[in-house]
C-alpha cells in the first residue's frame, strides 16, 4: 500500500448482524463473512463487483474497545514511530499498537481536533 493513503473503513460495534443489514439494504451491499474464530464479523462488498469496500465488526476481541463509529486505516511504515509523533505533537492514543491479526500492526489515535483515526502498518513493512 501507499503509506500515507485511507486503505480501509470498518464500523466497530456491538450488534455487527444488525448493521450489517442495514447497510445491506440501505446501500445494497453484500457481505462476506470473516471469522474471528467464535463468531464472525463482515467484509462488506460493492453490488456490481463484489469488490471489499469496507468492514463491519463486532466489538469484542481485537476489537474490543474501538470506537462506534466508521473509523478509517492510515497506512503507515513504521508504527511505533507515528504513535510516538502523534503524542508529540498533542495527539492521545486511543489503543496502543497491536497486532491485526497476521496482516500487521495497527493503533487508533485522536488527533488534536478530537477527530479519530487508524494508523495500520502492514507486517512485511514493521519496523523491528
Amino acid at each position: 500500500p501507499r503509506y500515507g493513503s485511507i486503505i480501509w473503513t470498518d464500523l466497530t460495534i456491538p450488534d455487527a448482524e444488525k448493521i450489517r443489514d442495514f447497510y445491506v439494504k440501505v446501500a445494497g451491499w453484500t457481505f462476506t463473512p470473516v471469522s474471528m474464530g467464535s463468531y464472525a464479523d463482515f467484509q462488506m462488498n460493492a453490488p456490481a463487483t463484489g469488490e471489499a469496500v469496507a468492514g463491519i465488526c463486532h466489538s469484542r476481541g481485537i476489537n474490543a474497545g474501538l470506537p462506534p463509529q466508521w473509523l478509517m486505516y492510515i497506512s503507515v511504515e513504521d508504527i511505533n514511530d507515528c504513535v510516538q509523533r502523534c503524542k508529540e505533537l498533542g495527539g492521545t492514543i486511543l489503543v496502543e499498537p497491536r497486532p491485526m491479526g497476521s496482516y500487521g500492526m495497527f493503533s487508533v489515535i485522536k488527533d488534536p481536533a478530537g477527530a479519530v483515526a487508524a494508523l495500520f502498518c502492514p507486517e512485511k513493512t514493521q519496523a523491528s
